[in-house]
């Protein structure tokens, strides 16, 4: 155990249920104790975090697939650090793990609830992206909740975050007769087809999505990957083929809504077409980690599939970062960065 462990360290509080958009008052960076892990933990000393759209749910008091956050309380998400202090078997000090204790500097974690990462095989931040959560909703959700086949055309919204982009490229890498992407910019569109391969992308601000995606996918799309909802996803309604498949995997344009949203007003298209609608939860399809791992980590290594990241430095631009991902500010994944604090 070390004798030079940290006596405080800063961490990201709710304060108050956001009502709408969420406001740098509804939230608290505060000093907190640093204690030595107790028996079968370990500390660590965050080196990154994540912050993604899931976590705006959270920040209400309602029922849901996970709690709510607590107030006064730190809140959590997806962080990678180096462990300063074990008091566990088979995690040693200078490990890099993978836990879910974010948005904070120190963490101190359940052995078992820390992975331990390799920063030979990817950057450490690509745990918490390509290689983590992002990457296996991006996968499971293509290929067992869509169920994608070989010759299938692929329409995905936000595609130009840090899912979106990468289910487009893993549809392409495994077949997709066209892959069509909206993103909220002509530079993110650009990106789309210049650097991930997508065959067509628009940018949803510029007109109608279901002109554009009509434009784009002349002879209709077979999956929809929905990020974003609303009126992307009557817009998919409309394109759909017989026997189309939508994975609903977020619906980011009414996470802050204060009035209740219209469904898509074709939903009587589902009968005729026979479509198939489906929410997906990243952590039903754990028992493709390793499958997932394997394939995703061979097309890292030949360059078949790129990522991008948006890293914002300093723990203090926790807030910023995560209003930022909600405004679409990120390419790719969105990460708050600590090692410059360092």
């Amino acid at each position: 155990m070390s004798a030079a462990l940290p006596t405080s360290g800063r961490e990201w509080h709710l304060v108050a249920r956001p009502q709408g958009w969420p406001e740098a008052s509804d939230f608290a960076l505060r000093e907190a104790p640093v204690n030595e892990p107790g028996q079968g933990r370990v500390l660590v000393r965050n080196l990154y975090f994540s912050v993604d759209p899931y976590m705006r749910g959270r920040m209400n008091d309602v029922k849901s697939y996970t709690p709510p956050f607590e107030l006064d309380r730190p809140m959590d998400g997806g962080a990678v650090g180096e462990v300063i202090a074990s008091n566990a078997d088979g995690i040693a000090v200078g490990d890099h793990v993978l836990h879910g204790k974010g948005w904070r500097e120190y963490a101190e974690v359940p052995a078992e609830h820390a992975v331990k990462v390799d920063a030979s095989i990817a950057p450490l931040s690509a745990y918490l992206g390509v290689l983590g959560m992002t990457g296996l909703t991006a996968y499971a959700g293509l290929f067992d909740v869509a169920s994608f086949k070989e010759g299938d055309a692929v329409f995905v919204s936000g595609a130009a975050g840090a899912v979106g982009s990468q289910v487009g490229q893993m549809a392409k890498l495994k077949g997709a007769s066209r892959v069509i992407g909206s993103a909220g910019s002509d530079e993110k569109g650009k990106l789309l087809t210049e650097e991930y391969g997508f065959d067509a992308a628009f940018n949803y601000k510029n007109g109608p999505v279901k002109d554009q995606l009509a434009e784009a996918a002349p002879d209709g799309i077979d999956v929809y990957f929905d990020n974003v909802g609303g009126e992307h996803l009557e817009a998919a309604i409309s394109s759909f083929n017989v026997h189309g498949r939508a994975t609903i995997c977020g619906m980011i344009a009414q996470y802050n809504s204060t009035e209740p949203t219209p469904a898509p007003r074709n939903l009587a298209l589902v009968i005729g077409k026979r479509l198939r609608l489906q929410g997906m939860l990243v952590g039903d399809h754990s028992a493709l980690q390793p499958q997932f791992v394997d394939e995703v980590a061979g097309w890292l290594s030949s360059g078949a599939l790129k990522y991008r990241e948006t890293k914002v430095e300093g723990i203090e631009k926790g807030f910023d970062a995560f209003l930022g991902l909600l405004r679409g500010e990120n390419t790719g994944k969105m990460i708050v960065s600590l090692d410059a604090d360092r």
